[in-house]
């Protein structure tokens, strides 16, 4: 792949491209180029371009695969591309074009009808700019395999963030308007659900072979490859298809080597399968000395401190780092598996099987790509990804779920990978996830540990000394809302503002209402700003009000995400994810699908809550407006026994307000309450009165 950066409307463009290129020259080291609205030169390195000055610009530096043409590439417009279009000939053929790679059949396509209809037709993973008389369309594929960042304030972009401001939607095309500065953004279709379908097993299984088989064959570059590999089911089935297809290749697997551990999970069956199955493997161990110097590369390349982000990224650059010493240009990786066959323990949990699948495919370029992507890049080898081709990821979200999850995740993949010729041990391998296989993440635990530290997150915060997002906190007052901010605030996020929705409606969908009237005073109490959003509280018209709200929250507080509470309430979250993804907005649910007597527990462990409500049996008056204690819980454990009440009050059964924690810099002391019931098991707890205290 490549490296893609501009700079428009800006006095110093020049200057700041010459040293972008020099920032990411890890993504290409075969060529390099600029285009400055007049001038268009490349070069064989940065050092040697003449750059002329302007303050518009654009550049680019190439990984060859294949071909060494240069970019910029000018036709009536001028493409920087990152890009791997698999049916580039085809289309070609198509339009009698004479494209000599992808990258220029691009180029032709976008200037002969346009952009929104050259997404629809390409079969890839890219990230462009496409610079044409007073326009700049930043564009890249729909899953967001190839990462693409930018800024609005002075307009600019990059492959990587390097000081942008956001990263770009996959679902969204920005427009920028190198005359005005304005920018115009256009929302892309995501892949459907439905049709399900109803084919027999057999019929399924024939056609998922097919496109297994179909999605490697187009991804089989004419350089030296490996395999990310870990003895699990989807880099196994990787490494079977290449070897049937007489591909030399090797595979390779990091794993912590530490003689007061257990040997890795993942390193045991790796030998296992390379064995049995006639794979070249090699092993990178790392020992524990070793793995802080990890870490902090892992974190300098992502910009980011998340534990799970972190724990995998070392996996990753241990193995592309061995990778490399074997000139390997190209890796394969079996990311994308877990979401489209159900393979997480979230997908169990959901009556909605596809529709979960499809909530994990929408947060994919925040959680996986780019960390993959930019440490294999910093390797100057390619990521490849077979599990995430448009037509397969189509194929598999219309599969019924009981093909999916029939008591084993990813069972319609398992059994494919027997009638593809892979073992039954292996094939029904329940593999944990890369940083527990490995044991890096029993490695950060110790390193944590070593320096005095209780969390992970504490320890891989010494290493960014910045916050990993700006995010906003849909706000209630309760405890889950108040749970998952702190949660997010405990991993290195900044809850730069609290946003609540005021509803009229006492009994709305969406909005908690018993005293809501006191969530200003809790976020002074918290000492973080609150957006205020008021709403009739009609159904979906309430979306609406939401989403004015969460734009008034990042217009104000330029926030980056925003953090949401739900635990099993799909109503709730679906309407979030859209809203947020329709404000370019990334989503985090670090409640969801938890356990719910684990989430009481945790809670009111952590902080001082009270019911303000209750409505279902077993519930009644002695329940409101006192501390909520373990013994509580015990009772709503024995409710949920007897008559199946939630225990997290997930269902309406009881509302809760946060009076103290870890969060809060005062502590909110109750004057007068009044208790008023419906009936015995319906009421509310109405505060009167309250105070603050240090």
């Amino acid at each position: 792949m490549c490296g893609i950066i501009g700079y428009f409307n800006q006095e110093d463009s020049v200057v700041k491209l010459r040293a972008g290129l020099e920032r990411i020259t890890s993504r290409g080291r075969d060529g390099c180029g600029y285009y400055n609205g007049t001038v268009l030169e490349t070069s064989a390195s940065i050092d040697k371009l003449n750059i002329e000055d302007s303050n518009n610009i654009i550049g680019h530096v190439l990984h060859s695969i294949v071909s060494h043409i240069k970019q910029p590439l000018r036709g009536k417009g001028c493409l920087v591309i990152n890009c791997e279009i698999y049916n580039w000939k085809e289309l070609c053929k198509k339009y009698s074009l004479s494209s000599s790679n992808d990258a220029e059949l691009v180029l032709e396509l976008l200037d002969k009808q346009g952009v929104m209809k050259t997404l629809d037709e390409l079969d890839g993973v890219y990230a462009f700019a496409y610079w044409i008389g007073d326009k700049v369309y930043l564009a890249r594929d729909i899953l967001g395999v190839k990462p693409l960042w930018y800024s609005t304030k002075e307009f600019s972009f990059c492959s990587e963030k390097k000081g942008m401001e956001e990263e770009l939607n996959p679902r969204e095309v920005i427009i920028y308007s190198v005359k005005n500065g304005k920018v115009e953004r256009k929302k892309r279709p995501f892949f459907k659900i439905l049709p399900e379908l109803k084919n027999s097993k057999e019929v399924l299984d024939r056609r998922l072979k097919s496109l297994l088989v179909n999605s490697l064959e187009k991804r089989i570059p004419k350089v030296k490859l490996g395999v990310l590999f870990s003895g699990g089911i989807d880099s196994t089935l990787i490494a079977l298809l290449l070897k049937q297809k007489n591909i030399d290749f090797t595979c390779y697997v990091s794993v912590l080597d530490h003689p007061g551990f257990k040997e890795p999970e993942d390193l045991i069956y790796s030998k296992k399968v390379a064995k049995a199955l006639g794979f070249k493997l090699k092993i990178a161990k790392v020992k524990l000395d070793s793995v802080e110097k990890y870490i902090k590369q892992v974190v300098s390349l992502i910009e980011d401190t998340n534990v799970v982000k972190v724990g995998v990224g070392v996996t990753i650059l241990a193995a592309a780092e061995l990778a490399k010493k074997d000139n390997v240009k190209v890796l394969f990786s079996g990311l994308g598996s877990e979401e489209i066959f159900a393979g997480y323990e979230r997908h169990t949990k959901t009556k909605e099987v596809n529709k979960e699948c499809v909530s994990g495919l929408l947060k994919l370029y925040e959680r996986d790509t780019y960390r993959d992507d930019v440490i294999t890049m910093n390797k100057s080898i390619e990521l490849r990804l077979p599990f995430l081709d448009k037509e397969l990821v189509d194929y598999s979200l219309k599969i019924p779920a009981e093909y999916k999850l029939d008591g084993r995740s990813k069972a319609i993949l398992r059994d494919v990978a027997k009638q593809l010729g892979i073992p039954e041990e292996f094939a029904e391998r329940k593999k944990k996830a890369a940083q527990y296989g490995s044991k890096f993440d029993r490695a950060i635990q110790k390193l944590t540990r070593n320096a005095g530290l209780k969390r992970k997150s504490e320890y891989l915060g010494r290493f960014l000394k910045k916050p990993n997002l700006k995010l906003g906190a849909l706000f209630s007052g309760g405890k889950d809302s108040v749970f998952s901010a702190y949660t997010m605030m405990k991993q290195n996020y900044e809850i730069t503002c609290l946003i609540t929705m005021k509803s009229k409606n006492l009994n709305s969908y969406m909005f908690h209402t018993p005293n809501i009237h006191l969530v200003d005073l809790q976020a002074e109490a918290m000492d973080i700003p609150i957006v205020t959003g008021y709403t009739e509280g009609k159904k979906e018209k309430e979306l609406e009000d939401l989403e004015k709200t969460i734009k008034q929250a990042k217009d104000k507080f330029k926030i980056e995400g925003i953090v949401s509470g739900a635990l099993f309430s799909d109503y709730q979250r679906k309407r979030i994810e859209k809203i947020c993804d329709n404000l370019n907005l990334k989503i985090f649910s670090p409640l969801w699908h938890m356990d719910q007597e684990k989430e009481m527990r945790l809670v009111i462990k952590e902080f001082e809550i009270i019911m303000s409500s209750v409505a279902a049996e077993g519930l009644d008056k002695t329940w409101l407006g006192r501390k909520i204690m373990e013994e509580d819980v015990d009772k709503l454990v024995e409710l949920n026994n007897k008559i199946g009440l939630n225990i997290a009050g997930e269902g309406g059964e009881f509302e809760t307000l946060v009076l103290n924690g870890p969060c809060f810099k005062k502590k909110i002391i109750i004057k007068e309450g009044e208790i008023i019931m419906e009936s015995e098991n319906t009421g509310v707890y109405k505060i009167e009165k309250i105070s603050k205290k240090y």
